[in-house]
Protein backbone atom coordinates (compact mmCIF):
# COMPACT_ATOMS: atom_id res chain seq x y z
CA UNK A 1 0.00 0.00 0.00
CA UNK A 2 0.95 3.61 -0.40
CA UNK A 3 0.92 5.76 2.73
CA UNK A 4 1.49 9.38 3.71
CA UNK A 5 2.19 9.77 7.42
CA UNK A 6 1.24 12.98 9.15
CA UNK A 7 3.93 14.58 11.32
CA UNK A 8 2.26 13.48 14.53
CA UNK A 9 2.50 9.70 14.02
CA UNK A 10 6.27 9.39 14.25
CA UNK A 11 9.20 7.91 12.41
CA UNK A 12 9.06 4.44 14.00
CA UNK A 13 5.74 3.77 12.30
CA UNK A 14 7.21 4.86 8.95
CA UNK A 15 10.22 2.58 9.40
CA UNK A 16 7.98 -0.36 10.29
CA UNK A 17 5.70 0.20 7.28
CA UNK A 18 8.70 0.39 4.95
CA UNK A 19 10.08 -2.84 6.43
CA UNK A 20 6.73 -4.46 5.59
CA UNK A 21 7.20 -3.45 1.94
CA UNK A 22 4.86 -0.44 1.83
CA UNK A 23 5.55 2.77 -0.10
CA UNK A 24 5.73 5.42 2.64
CA UNK A 25 6.23 9.17 2.64
CA UNK A 26 6.29 11.33 5.74
CA UNK A 27 4.80 14.81 5.61
CA UNK A 28 7.70 16.15 7.70
CA UNK A 29 10.05 15.22 4.82
CA UNK A 30 8.24 17.75 2.63
CA UNK A 31 9.17 20.85 4.60
CA UNK A 32 7.02 23.18 6.67
CA UNK A 33 3.52 22.06 7.62
CA UNK A 34 1.14 23.24 4.84
CA UNK A 35 -1.96 22.57 6.95
CA UNK A 36 -4.32 19.64 7.21
CA UNK A 37 -6.36 20.34 4.07
CA UNK A 38 -3.24 20.54 1.92
CA UNK A 39 -1.83 17.34 3.44
CA UNK A 40 -5.09 15.55 2.64
CA UNK A 41 -5.09 16.92 -0.93
CA UNK A 42 -1.50 15.77 -1.44
CA UNK A 43 -2.26 12.26 -0.19
CA UNK A 44 -5.29 12.09 -2.50
CA UNK A 45 -3.40 13.32 -5.55
CA UNK A 46 -0.72 10.67 -4.99
CA UNK A 47 -3.16 7.86 -4.14
CA UNK A 48 -1.84 7.51 -0.60
CA UNK A 49 -3.70 6.47 2.55
CA UNK A 50 -3.14 9.20 5.13
CA UNK A 51 -2.26 8.06 8.66
CA UNK A 52 -2.72 10.63 11.42
CA UNK A 53 -3.44 11.20 15.11
CA UNK A 54 -5.14 14.49 14.31
CA UNK A 55 -8.91 14.57 14.85
CA UNK A 56 -9.33 17.48 12.40
CA UNK A 57 -9.16 15.19 9.37
CA UNK A 58 -12.55 13.72 10.27
CA UNK A 59 -14.02 17.22 9.89
CA UNK A 60 -12.32 17.65 6.52
CA UNK A 61 -13.57 14.32 5.18
CA UNK A 62 -17.05 14.01 6.66
CA UNK A 63 -18.17 17.64 6.98
CA UNK A 64 -16.21 19.51 4.33
CA UNK A 65 -16.24 16.45 2.05
CA UNK A 66 -12.66 16.80 0.84
CA UNK A 67 -11.51 13.98 -1.41
CA UNK A 68 -9.12 11.40 -0.02
CA UNK A 69 -7.56 8.06 -0.93
CA UNK A 70 -8.20 6.46 2.47
CA UNK A 71 -7.61 7.67 6.00
CA UNK A 72 -6.43 5.98 9.19
CA UNK A 73 -7.13 8.00 12.33
CA UNK A 74 -5.32 7.07 15.56
CA UNK A 75 -6.48 9.90 17.83
CA UNK A 76 -5.84 8.29 21.20
CA UNK A 77 -3.41 5.50 20.36
CA UNK A 78 -0.19 5.72 22.41
CA UNK A 79 3.04 5.57 20.39
CA UNK A 80 3.85 2.16 21.91
CA UNK A 81 0.68 0.66 20.39
CA UNK A 82 0.59 2.31 16.96
CA UNK A 83 2.50 -0.39 15.09
CA UNK A 84 0.45 -3.22 16.58
CA UNK A 85 -2.87 -1.53 15.87
CA UNK A 86 -1.92 -0.40 12.37
CA UNK A 87 -0.77 -3.95 11.60
CA UNK A 88 -4.24 -5.16 12.62
CA UNK A 89 -5.93 -2.47 10.53
CA UNK A 90 -3.91 -3.44 7.45
CA UNK A 91 -4.45 -7.16 7.97
CA UNK A 92 -8.20 -6.85 8.45
CA UNK A 93 -9.14 -3.79 6.39
CA UNK A 94 -6.62 -3.33 3.54
CA UNK A 95 -9.29 -3.75 0.89
CA UNK A 96 -11.54 -1.16 2.50
CA UNK A 97 -8.63 1.27 2.85
CA UNK A 98 -7.66 0.95 -0.80
CA UNK A 99 -11.32 1.66 -1.62
CA UNK A 100 -11.06 4.94 0.32
CA UNK A 101 -12.48 3.98 3.71
CA UNK A 102 -11.87 5.95 6.87
CA UNK A 103 -10.59 3.74 9.67
CA UNK A 104 -10.65 5.15 13.19
CA UNK A 105 -8.93 3.42 16.10
CA UNK A 106 -10.14 4.71 19.44
CA UNK A 107 -10.23 3.03 22.81
CA UNK A 108 -8.83 -0.16 21.30
CA UNK A 109 -11.80 -0.40 18.91
CA UNK A 110 -11.52 -0.22 15.14
CA UNK A 111 -14.33 1.50 13.23
CA UNK A 112 -14.45 1.38 9.43
CA UNK A 113 -16.50 3.95 7.56
CA UNK A 114 -16.98 3.63 3.82
CA UNK A 115 -15.78 6.47 1.65
CA UNK A 116 -18.21 9.36 2.03
CA UNK A 117 -20.11 10.19 -1.19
Amino acid sequence: MRFLLDRCVGGRLAEWLRAQGHDVLESRERGPDPGDAEILRGAFSEGRVLVTNDKDFGQLVFVEKLAHAGLVRLPDVPPTQRITLLAEVIARHAEALTAGAVVTVRGGRIRVSARPP
